[in-house]
């Protein structure tokens, strides 16, 4: 199990295919996405990933923090995130991981925080019907009507779909299919819409119930500290 990613949301566009249909896709773009440490099994029970992406000002950052940053002997970053892997996809830490670290046409799973809507009514949020356009009803066509709270059962019950918050929340989409990379800029081109607003932070990790393609790096594809590319695969680690 390969380590993912964490990218930046830059917006949706298009691409042509050689037959001239079009493909709408989200770029997703990587902010110096590094390996910031390890978690092992006999240190913490499990193996992981410690990433970072983005740029932040030291000024800003709680000491403990910036010690954790001074270890891994990289610059603080914006964003923090774990990612599972096996013990065999262990990265460097300080590596920089490339945007050929997914191939093209592979299937992957994003997950973003979704745009607030504030607060939303019943038809909105929970795409209910709402009442007669006539007959009686007046002023109050977009209301949710009866919750249900008569003498049986007497209240209305927890968790019930009623007019409340919307958005701002944690939601991952799965098998969105890989159209391109480009590792000079760092774009990740995938088909198909991305929760998140602009300039939000997503994760971006191999499809759980689609097969990993043969030729996609293990454990990755990165970039050592020193500035040399590395072509990570577990092969070449062995040999």
């Amino acid at each position: 199990m390969r380590s993912g990613v964490i990218a930046q949301k830059v917006g949706m566009t298009r691409v042509f295919t050689e037959a001239g249909e079009h493909i709408p896709v989200t770029v997703l773009k990587l902010g110096n996405c590094q390996v910031l440490g390890h978690r092992t099994k006999d240190k913490n029970g499990y193996v992981a990933l410690q990433l970072g992406a983005g740029a932040r000002k030291t000024v800003y950052l709680p000491k403990a923090e910036r010690g954790q940053f001074a270890v891994a002997k990289v610059e603080p970053k914006r964003k923090v995130a774990e990612f599972r892997v096996s013990e065999d996809a262990l990265i460097p830490v300080g590596a920089e991981i490339q945007a050929d670290h997914f191939v093209v046409g592979q299937f992957v799973d994003v997950t973003g925080t979704s745009i607030g809507k504030g607060f939303a009514g019943g038809m909105k949020r929970w795409n209910f019907g709402g009442l007669r356009a006539t007959h009686g009803v007046s002023i109050s066509h977009r209301s949710i009507g009866s919750t249900g709270g008569r003498q049986d059962p007497g209240k209305t019950f927890k968790n019930k779909k009623m007019p409340g918050h919307m958005g701002v929340d944690r939601i991952t989409t799965l098998n969105l299919r890989v159209v391109s990379t480009d590792v000079e800029r760092g774009l990740i081109l995938v088909e198909g819409a991305v929760p998140g607003s602009k300039g939000g932070w997503i994760s971006v990790r191999d499809a759980v119930k689609k097969p990993l393609p043969k030729e996609a790096p293990k454990p990755g594809k990165f970039k050592v500290a020193g500035g040399e590319a590395a072509e990570a695969s577990a092969e070449k680690e062995g040999a």
